[in-house]
């Protein structure tokens, strides 16, 4: 199953730069892991803010949320998850051509 996640980030004001920085590096290499391991699909930054949309497989919502809880920064995370599915205009696009252009 695919879902659609949308992540806004609320770290504390007061921390120190190299702190956030820390835990930056650590959100950033465990992203690294879920993309190797097939969980995170895509992501992308919303303009302006410390947040995402990001596209995530999982076989179960209870994968999903130990995925989603094993990230660094999930403390700090409000969270939006939607379930999605291939679009019929997806679905004419690879009869009539193949895969969909990358991005």
């Amino acid at each position: 199953m695919q879902f659609m996640v949308r992540i806004v980030v609320h770290l504390p004001g007061d921390w120190p730069k190299e702190k956030v920085e820390e835990l930056a590096a650590r959100e950033t290499a465990r992203g690294m892991q879920c993309i190797q391991e097939g969980k995170l699909r895509r992501i992308f930054r919303i303009v302006g803010q410390r947040a995402n949309f990001s596209i995530w497989e999982a076989a179960t919502l209870e994968e999903l949320h130990a995925t989603l809880l094993s990230l660094p920064m999930h403390p700090f995370f409000e969270l939006e998850v939607t379930p999605i599915i291939e679009h019929s205009t997806t679905q004419a696009w690879n009869a009539a051509h193949s895969a969909m252009p990358p991005f």
